[in-house]
């Protein structure tokens, strides 16, 4: 009997240790399921309708434009241009996206944020680029390194992470993400620009800042997040 418990509670743990290891986007059940938004004749699978296979055509698994640098005009002096389920109807249930990232010269920055659905793969086309993420708790260590064009560098899933242009040219750098709606969560207007905005009082104590501090801050990002 005791053996039979021990498998039990073998089986479960590894049910259990398979669940965290496989979750992410599943696998397709087919060759494609192009995402429609007329739910009329479609089929629900993994977030979006599909429309009839019979039915695809190119444009569904097309996106044109990456070639256009983008405009960094804006406090962070970057610009993020995302390829995925929502410009590639066809990528629905393929469990991977696309990026590019363009970076104003003399600090450029795409801010520390992350994606709760994806790890990231990065490669620089253009400039040198100064990256990093963070490890979770409790060691909360930074990996970072300087990335030159052809370098390429991996963000693991859900881990904070940040490029920064250290050059004086623009750079470009495009990423790969292993969702097909990775999603993204950018630290400072999560934190201090959240609708409705979080408690003062949960800041300040969670940041040991002045609390008058905290109030401007959220003033400043809940502005620029309207």
């Amino acid at each position: 009997m005791k053996g039979v418990q021990l498998f039990v509670v073998a089986s479960a743990f590894l049910a259990f240790a398979w669940s965290l290891a496989s979750a992410s986007d599943p696998s397709p059940l087919q060759d494609f399921c192009v995402a429609i938004n007329d739910t009329k004749d479609g089929v629900f699978v993994n977030g979006k309708f599909c429309k009839d296979p019979k039915l695809a055509k190119a444009e569904d698994f097309f996106y044109s434009g990456l070639n256009i640098p983008r405009n960094t005009s804006n406090p962070v002096g970057s610009t993020v241009t995302p390829v995925n389920v929502a410009q590639i109807l066809g990528l629905n249930t393929l469990g991977i996206s696309l990026a590019r990232i363009d970076y104003a010269p003399y600090g450029g920055l795409n801010p520390p944020h992350t994606h709760p659905r994806a790890s990231e793969i990065l490669v620089v086309l253009e400039g040198t680029l100064y990256v990093g993420f963070v490890t979770s708790n409790p060691e909360n260590r930074l990996i970072t390194k300087v990335l030159y064009p052809g370098d390429v560098f991996v963000f693991p899933v859900g881990l904070i992470h940040f490029q920064l242009n250290i050059g004086k040219t623009n750079a470009v750098a495009f990423a790969g993400l292993s969702s097909q709606n990775p999603g993204v969560i950018t630290i400072a207007n999560a934190v201090f620009g959240s609708k409705p905005p979080i408690n003062p009082d949960v800041l300040t104590k969670a940041f040991q800042l002045d609390k008058n501090i905290v109030t401007s801050l959220q003033s400043r990002f809940w502005w620029d997040n309207n």
